[in-house]
């Protein structure tokens, strides 16, 4: 089963943007990475404008599917790569 996308908005220079960035490497997830800092200003204004709507105030902001996960939070990380429990087909009986 494929993980859900994985997006990270981080800094360079952010401890922490590079330890969720090595959770995700160490465990096979592919992510996409965007350095806030070495983004244009187009691309930082949308961002921030996604961030500040999130109620987030730091990095690392990363996106697991359609779920925030605002800063380094492996427990959460881990909550939202598993995969959900099997569809059953016309509930109990």
């Amino acid at each position: 089963m494929t993980s859900p996308p994985v997006t990270i908005y981080s800094l360079t220079t952010c401890g922490w943007s590079r330890k969720a960035k090595a959770y995700f490497k160490e465990r096979g997830v592919d992510f996409y990475a965007i350095e806030y800092d070495m983004a244009g200003p187009d691309l930082q204004q949308k961002i921030s404008a996604e961030m500040r709507e999130a109620g987030a105030d730091g990095f690392p902001f990363v996106k697991i599917g359609g779920h925030i996960v605002k800063g380094y939070d492996p427990a959460r990380y881990e909550q939202l790569l598993k995969p959900s429990g099997p569809i059953r087909n016309g509930g109990p009986r």
